[in-house]
């Protein structure tokens, strides 16, 4: 096939198997480790075959129809993207969210390796789709979908990006100490951490914050179903922001506990955690901003949007 002067970037994952492989050096300690505490390494190795052989088919047809750059997930943060670049993420939902939140303005095709094992929310095509779609892409004729995105921006200049969700607390977990600001409302808490999430992240952490508050509440008689906030979907120019286990004394407080954030207003959180403190998206505490005593995070919805192939 003839090579177009489109450039694309397909963004891959390590299985589980290859992880095990680079922390036991070979197949066969890892093999011996997961069988030697009950696991099935059949299993492993079915789901290293699948997703090498999806991989394998995607790169037989983008080899022959354009610039190819084949590119793990742990260089995203610091690869420079193309303005016309398609992207294209073969793995799970998480690996979507991770990459879809270093670009701006590209499009962005989830695939999804193995059906019979992912659901594959943000993965609507399979690697033989790609014969059919990435020509209809690039003369741009498929749908795209606007993804809103929040964002985190320090003091001294540094910025994060959440697809689903953003988390601002103690990098261990353990109660986190801070000041928010919102809406002209000002409250020291102590807490187990913020969550702000987008719509596209709604149904994730969210929803289970959501469901064990409402869970409570049944069980002291005054709850209900828990319900998502109506229209909260992905392009909702708007964010939710929920404090998860706030504890109200002399010094805390726990009255500003969910609210909205506009796309023309923002949330501040200003650091009281002498260490530990840290910002981090998406479930990735890899890829985080430390925020420590002094740091202060103005918290809104990002200028730039998401665009994902449909």
């Amino acid at each position: 096939m003839q090579q177009t002067d489109n450039k694309i970037i397909l963004v891959t994952q390590q299985t589980r198997l290859e992880q095990m492989i680079r922390r036991y050096n070979n197949a066969g300690q890892a093999k011996f480790f997961i069988e030697s505490h009950g696991g099935d390494f059949s299993d492993y190795q079915a789901e290293h075959d699948t997703y090498k052989a999806a991989v394998q088919t995607a790169v037989d047809f983008l080899e022959g129809y354009a610039r190819l750059q084949v590119l793990d997930r742990s260089h995203v943060p610091n690869y420079l993207f193309g303005k016309n670049d398609l992207v294209i993420a073969i793995g799970r939902d998480g690996l979507v969210a991770n990459v879809l939140k270093y670009l701006d303005g590209q499009r962005l095709v989830g695939v999804n390796p193995d059906p019979q094992r992912w659901d594959g929310v943000l993965l609507p095509f399979r690697a033989g789709d790609l014969p059919k779609l990435v020509p209809e892409a690039f003369a741009g004729k498929r749908p795209v979908k606007s993804v809103t995105l929040a964002e985190a921006v320090l003091g001294d200049g540094q910025v994060l990006c959440g697809v689903n969700d953003l988390f601002l607390g103690q990098r261990t977990h353990t109660s986190a100490r801070y000041t928010l600001s919102i809406g002209g409302r000002e409250e020291v808490q102590s807490s187990s951490g913020i969550i702000v999430s987008t719509g596209l992240g709604a149904t994730g952490w969210l929803r289970s914050i959501l469901a064990g508050a409402a869970g409570i509440g049944r069980a002291c008689g005054i709850g209900q179903k828990p319900e998502l906030p109506q229209g909260f979907d992905c392009g909702a120019h708007y964010l939710y922001f929920t404090v998860r286990e706030p504890y109200p004394s002399r010094s805390t407080g726990a009255e500003i506990v969910f609210g909205q954030i506009r796309a023309d207003a923002s949330m501040l959180v200003t650091s009281l955690m002498p260490q530990n403190g840290v910002i981090f998206s998406d479930g990735v505490e890899e890829d985080a901003l430390e925020f420590n005593s002094g740091a202060t995070a103005r918290i809104g919805v990002a200028e730039r949007r998401g665009m994902l192939v449909v």
